[in-house]
C-alpha cells in the first residue's frame, strides 16, 4: 500500500512524456499495436501514416505556439473554461501497466475438458436427479482430472445448494461410472487410484498381459514404495525378480499422471511467442533489430493541426464554446504528440538497452555456449546506457529476443556471480551448466548426490555449497538423487 502510494506520488512529478514511456517501456511488441490502436480510437488528432515535410513545419509552428505562448496566448487563460485543476498529464490516455492491469476473460470458442465429460454422461442410462448429482460431481474435479474433495463434502453441497439428498454410497456408484469416461484415470482421488484405474482399463483389453500385471501389484501393494523409489524393498514385498520388476514399471512409465491434460482445452488461450528483437550473426559481427511492429508510423493529424490555428487566432473574438473547442483540441493535439514522442523513445530506450545486453553477453550470442555467459544484474546495464535501474527492468519484463539459438525472454540472461578458485567472477547461469551437465551423465543406477555434486563442482574450480547445488537443483526442477534412480 505504501508503495503504491510513493508510485503515485512519483507519477504526479514526472511530465507527460515521462509517463507515457513508463507505461509503454512494460508493452511487449504483441501488444503494443493493440496499444497504438486503442490510443488512436481514443485520440482523433493521431493518425497512422507517415508524416509530410509540410506536416513537420506544421508541427514546428504549433510546438512555436505551445512553448513561446505569444501575448494573445498569454492574455487567454486556459483555467476559465477548466470545470477543475487536474494535471495535464491525466488527458492523455492512460497504458496500464504490468502491475495495474484489467485482467480480461478471453472468449473462445470449443468445448473444455468439462463438457466432453459432462458429454460423455449423456450416453447413460441415470434419471434425472443422479443427472444433476453427476454434473455436480464433474464441477469439482479439477483440470488434472482429479477429484479432490471429500464425497461427505459434496453431500453436505447439493443439500444445502440444490436441496438434493443423498449419500456417499450413492455418490461413490455415480463416481465410478465417471471414472469409466475418458480419459482413462479421470475422477480419481489421489495418484495411487488414477494410476490404477489406468492400468485396470488396460488389462480389460489385455487380461493376461504379464507388465500390466505386475504393475497392477506394484501399484496396489507397494504405492510407497514406489514413489520412493525403494526398489530393494518392492523386490522383497513382492518377492519378484528384477527383470520382472523393471517390466512393470516400463508398463507404469506409459501411464498419465494428470489426465485432464490429454484433453486440450480449446476455450484456453493460446500465446504465440512474438521477439521483440532479432540478433544475428555475420562474420561475428553481430547485429541487433527491432521488431518491425514496435516502429508503427504516426502522426499529429493535419485537420486537427489546421483547426488549432485557426482557432488560436481568433481568440480574442471567440465565443465560450470556440474557446471551448480550442482547449479540446489543445488537449488532444498535446496528448498525440506526447504518444508519438514516447513511441520513438520506447524506440531508443529498447534497442539502446538490447545493444547494451548483447555488447556484455557477446562470447554467448557468438557461440551459443551458455558457459559463455557472464554475471550481469540490471545496475550493470543501467549504468552502461545512463538510466534507472527501474526503467532497465521495464525493458527486460516479457521481453523476447529471437537469436541463432532459439528465442530467449531477455531476463534469462542476468544472473548473479560466484567466484572460482581463480578468483574469477563467473555467472550462476555457468554453474547451472555444469550441474545440468553432471546429472546427465550420471549412472542412473547410482546417481549423483547433492554433497557428491557438489564436490565435482568444487574439482572443476567452482566454489559451491552442498545447499546451494540443492537450490540450483530445484531450480533447474531435477528431483533428488533417490528419485533419479533406476533399474
Amino acid at each position: 500500500m505504501l508503495e503504491q502510494k510513493l508510485q503515485q506520488k512519483l507519477l504526479q512529478k514526472l511530465s507527460p512524456q515521462q509517463i507515457q514511456l513508463m507505461k509503454l517501456l512494460q508493452v511487449p511488441t504483441v501488444a503494443i499495436e493493440q496499444r497504438v490502436k486503442e490510443e488512436m480510437e481514443q485520440n482523433p488528432a493521431l493518425e497512422e501514416g507517415a508524416t509530410s515535410e509540410r506536416e513537420e513545419q506544421d508541427g514546428e509552428e504549433y510546438s512555436d505556439v505551445y512553448e513561446e505562448r505569444s501575448e494573445a496566448e498569454q492574455e487567454f487563460d486556459f483555467s476559465d473554461y477548466t470545470d477543475d485543476e487536474t494535471p495535464a498529464y491525466k488527458y492523455t490516455i492512460k497504458n496500464k501497466g504490468r502491475d495495474d492491469d484489467e485482467k480480461g476473460v478471453p472468449l473462445s470458442g470449443g468445448s473444455t475438458f468439462h463438457d466432453r465429460l459432462i458429454e460423455q454422461m449423456g450416453l447413460q442410462s441415470i434419471n434425472e436427479r443422479e443427472h444433476r448429482i453427476a454434473t455436480h460431481l464433474i464441477g469439482n474435479i479439477d483440470d488434472a482430472g482429479y477429484l479432490r474433495r471429500e464425497l461427505i463434502a459434496i453431500v453436505d453441497d447439493l443439500a444445502f445448494t440444490q436441496n438434493l439428498m443423498t449419500d456417499e454410497d450413492e455418490l461413490e456408484k455415480l463416481l465410478e461410472m465417471i471414472q469409466d469416461f475418458d480419459p482413462p484415470g479421470v475422477g480419481a482421488r489421489d495418484l495411487q487410484e488414477c494410476l490404477l484405474l489406468q492400468v485396470k482399463r488396460k488389462l480389460n483389453k489385455r487380461p493376461n498381459d504379464e507388465g500390466l500385471l505386475l504393475a497392477e501389484s506394484i501399484l496396489d501393494k507397494t504405492f510407497k514404495e514406489f514413489t520412493k523409489k525403494h526398489y530393494d524393498k518392492i523386490l522383497s514385498k513382492l518377492d519378484i525378480e528384477e527383470e520382472d520388476l523393471k517390466k512393470g514399471l516400463d508398463e507404469i512409465l506409459k501411464l498419465n499422471p494428470k489426465p485432464g491434460n490429454s484433453l486440450s482445452n480449446n476455450a484456453e488461450p493460446v500465446e504465440h511467442v512474438v521477439p521483440d528483437f532479432t540478433i544475428t550473426n555475420d562474420d561475428d559481427e553481430l547485429q541487433v533489430q527491432l521488431n518491425g511492429r514496435n516502429a508503427p508510423e504516426l502522426r499529429v493529424s493535419p485537420q486537427y493541426s489546421e483547426m488549432f490555428e485557426a482557432y488560436n487566432q481568433n481568440k480574442k473574438a471567440a465565443t465560450k464554446e470556440q474557446k471551448d473547442a480550442l482547449v479540446f483540441v489543445k488537449q488532444k493535439l498535446d496528448s498525440a504528440k506526447w504518444f508519438i514522442d514516447a513511441i520513438k523513445q520506447r524506440q531508443q530506450t529498447l534497442l539502446m538497452t538490447m545493444e547494451a545486453i548483447m555488447e556484455r553477453q557477446r562470447e554467448y550470442f557468438l557461440t551459443g555456449d551458455e558457459t559463455k555467459l557472464k554475471p550481469m544484474i540490471l545496475k550493470d546495464i543501467a549504468e552502461k546506457v545512463h538510466l534507472d535501474i527501474s526503467t532497465i527492468s521495464r525493458v527486460v519484463n516479457s521481453k523476447y529476443v529471437e537469436t541463432p539459438y532459439g528465442t530467449f525472454l531477455l531476463k534469462s540472461f542476468f544472473s548473479e556471480s560466484i567466484s572460482t578458485d581463480s578468483g574469477e567472477e563467473v555467472s550462476t547461469r555457468e554453474v547451472k551448466k555444469k550441474l545440468q551437465d553432471l546429472i546427465d551423465d550420471e549412472d542412473s543406477q547410482k546417481p549423483l548426490t547433492d554433497d557428491r555434486l557438489a564436490k565435482l563442482l568444487k574439482n572443476q574450480g567452482y566454489n559451491i555449497a552442498r545447499r546451494t547445488v540443492a537450490k540450483y537443483r530445484e531450480q533447474l526442477q531435477i528431483p533428488v538423487a533417490r528419485l533419479r534412480k533406476s533399474l
